[in-house]
């Protein structure tokens, strides 16, 4: 599957009573979430960006690094991951209905082919991803 990296910058704001939050600018005009440590923050901020982009056909454009302002008590960082991977991690599942000769529905049944995983493999074949 070709690689499609998406990289977005965001600030981290330490939390009065611990941990971090964290703002992703470029996401749905600004969104948060939040981590114990940098490490989970950052994860957080992954999974955010992800779950936001998963069904995207546009990308948004992300600000340039150093552009970011942000307060002195604050620290920018880049988030950067494949968002086709991500996608495979976090993959919903939806039921469609097909038609096939039906020599080849009894053929599949009599060795046990499994419907659903043969169409998905075709489709990452034929698809490239």
């Amino acid at each position: 599957m070709a690689e499609q990296r998406v990289t977005y910058p965001v600030i981290l704001h330490a939390e009065a009573a611990g941990g971090y939050s964290v703002e992703v600018p470029d996401i749905n005009g600004g969104s948060w979430t939040q981590g114990e440590t940098v490490t989970e923050a950052l994860t957080m901020a992954q999974d955010l960006i992800g779950t936001m982009l998963v069904d995207a056909t546009e990308l948004p454009v992300a600000t340039p690094f150093e552009r970011l302002s942000v307060a002195p008590d604050d620290a920018k960082a880049v988030v950067s991951f494949d968002l086709n991977d991500f996608r495979q991690r976090n993959a919903k599942t939806t039921r469609v209905n097909v038609s096939i000769p039906e020599y080849l529905r009894d053929a599949a049944r009599k060795q046990g082919v499994n419907f659903s995983r043969l169409l998905t493999s075709a489709l990452h074949q034929k698809l490239d991803i």
